[in-house]
């Protein structure tokens, strides 16, 4: 009778201390969280609002920092050791003129198609800046763009390696990690937006944050309010108000749609221009500078334009972030469409400039770089223009606020941190990145240093620029809705991946799928390599016999948890029930 009383109470010893170990490890581990400390002064200085832009940013930080190691350890470091030990494909590509999409290494009738930017060994340093800031020259023959990495194969002594498969698989599985990563946020994102939103005493026990924890509230005293005083109108006064709307929203399209159509004809000037020199460079900038200054114009006026719809603080930012979305998102899609139609000319690739290589060869040798270049300056001009403003406007408006006594300054006052504009800046950012990681591999790492700069940079222009809020919202549904957006991009940018993988001929010139008709061209060949088991497998994975399994699984999946979140809902909704009566 006494054995099983001691194995238990040593049963209940051993799990005590287990959970004590696992207390004290969690306490330790909290020491290594990035920005821990920083980011939970910034909260209990300018609430969770302005928090919840620190917590996304660190969040892309650590997301761009594990995307470069996968790209570093089955992409460049492979090259780099290829290339030193002279395992590079030095065969002369050429295209039978005859033949459309022949390829041939007979001398007689074929042009050899050389893609060959080396720099000069004797240049000024302004034209080392310009290559620096454009991406061209030393830069453009660099392991920074894709048209340097090589289509070699490795075989010794039972390893090969493929580095056309490599650099496709790791693309592919950048995206997918990236997605995941996503996905797991988004669900603990919504997980405590749930449990803060319903969970009252919760709001009431931080311990830190003690002014800044009742934002939800006011938040919701203030939507009550124009709930009250929306039921209040007439039916005239609220046709009045919808057809205003309506107007408004007008105005915002016809602005949206200039904006377009400015950055379609401000890329197709930029690239039919040839010019070297510092008037070069500010072509090859333009349409950065077309897309930057619509970003910061246009939202503006929609936001002074949502003033006027008389919408709730929720649905005003709900709705600002919306249209800038829109606006930064499909403004990079238009560029991106842009270049495509002057790659493929207009899409009739069997004719005219397009022959015979199905993509303007003449004006873009390795059309790839190009896309590339596009997208490092995009970032490289975001991450100027940022610490531009932080330099010229942000602190001396701060020392003419604080000096200067007159109404005009005091009337314009200090900044707020806008935390909509600023998370929307971020999305379209690693939008940038994840649309140009294809073509410029290095991308991410150019990205996580951005990011860290940003993070100090934004801090330092909050604690000294900036004043709080004076219109607070939920920051439990920005977290949620942020990621959101996060996702979008990341859908627009796997379409550009898709697109470039499965319908444009690479380049014949340059990169690691000179070789082959598309991209995807490198997966089959890899697959009849493989054994005949392995084959079977891949096959079986591809067939119905798995396939249809599958969906019936996922559908049976689906519906409960449809169910789940039905039960969840009914909960709640008692919850919120039982909480008016006690109120009351």
């Amino acid at each position: 009778m006494k054995v099983p009383v001691v194995s238990s109470s040593w049963n209940i010893k051993r799990s005590k201390t287990f959970h004590r170990f696992c207390e004290v490890a969690k306490y330790i581990l909290s020491y290594f969280v990035l920005w821990k400390r920083g980011i939970q002064r910034i909260g209990g200085h300018f609430g969770g609002g302005v928090q919840s832009y620190f917590l996304f940013l660190r969040f892309l930080v650590i997301l761009n920092f594990l995307s470069s190691l996968l790209i570093a350890a089955f992409v460049l470091i492979p090259s780099i050791v290829f290339r030193s030990m002279n395992f590079n494909s030095t065969i002369a590509l050429t295209v039978n003129r005859t033949g459309r999409n022949t390829v041939s290494l007979v001398f007689s009738t074929t042009q050899t198609y050389n893609y060959d930017p080396k720099p000069d060994a004797l240049m000024v340093f302004f034209t080392y800046f310009l290559d620096l800031v454009s991406g061209t020259g030393f830069m453009e023959y660099s392991y920074l763009f894709y048209g340097y990495y090589n289509n070699s194969m490795i075989e010794s002594n039972g390893f090969s390696y493929n580095i056309p498969l490599a650099y496709l698989l790791t693309a592919a599985f950048y995206f997918l990690f990236c997605l995941i990563s996503s996905d797991i946020k988004i669900t603990f994102s919504l997980h405590f937006h749930f449990w803060v939103n319903y969970s009252f005493k919760k709001k009431l026990l931080v311990q830190y944050n003690v002014y800044h924890c009742f934002d939800s509230f006011s938040v919701d005293l203030e939507e009550e309010r124009l709930k009250k005083r929306a039921a209040s109108l007439t039916l005239g006064q609220t046709v009045s108000l919808y057809a205003l709307r309506v107007f408004l929203n007008l105005i915002v399209l016809i602005l949206i749609g200039a904006t377009f159509y400015g950055i379609a004809e401000a890329t197709q000037f930029s690239q039919s221009r040839k010019t070297t020199g510092f008037v070069g460079l500010l072509l090859q900038y333009l349409p950065s500078m077309v897309i930057t200054a619509s970003n910061f114009v246009v939202p503006l006026l929609c936001d002074k334009i949502a003033l006027l719809e008389k919408y709730s603080p929720s649905t005003t930012v709900i709705l600002a972030l919306l249209r800038a979305v829109f606006l930064r998102l499909v403004s990079l899609g238009v560029l991106l469409y842009t270049l495509w139609e002057q790659i493929t000319c207009k899409g009739e690739i069997n004719s005219g400039n397009c022959t015979p290589c199905n993509y303007y060869y003449d004006q873009y040798k390795c059309w790839e770089t190009r896309v590339g270049q596009e997208m490092y300056k995009l970032t490289l001009f975001d991450f100027l223009i940022t610490i531009a403003t932080l330099i010229l406007v942000e602190f001396p408006r701060r020392i003419v606020v604080d000096h200067c006594s007159c109404k005009l300054t005091q009337w314009v006052g200090r900044q707020e941190f806008l935390v909509a504009p600023n998370v929307l800046a971020l999305v379209y950012s690693q939008t940038v990145v994840w649309t140009g990681a294809l073509f410029c591999p290095l991308l991410p790492f150019i990205n996580t240093i951005k990011f860290i700069f940003f993070y100090y940079c934004k801090k330092i222009t909050l604690f000294h620029n900036c004043q709080p809020a004076t219109r607070n919202f939920r920051s439990t549904t920005s977290n949620f809705f942020f990621l959101l957006v996060l996702l979008f991009g990341w859908m627009l940018s796997s379409v550009v991946l898709l697109y470039s993988v499965a319908k444009i001929h690479p380049s014949y010139g340059c990169g690691p799928f000179r070789f082959y008709p598309a991209m995807w061209e490198v997966v089959p060949g890899a697959v009849e390599m493989l054994s005949s088991t392995s084959k079977e497998f891949l096959f079986y994975i591809g067939s119905q016999k798995f396939s249809i399994p599958l969906f019936i699984f996922s559908c049976v999946l689906l519906c409960y948890v449809s169910a789940l979140t039905s039960v969840h809902g009914k909960s709640v909704a008692l919850l919120k029930s039982q909480c008016k009566l006690v109120s009351s």
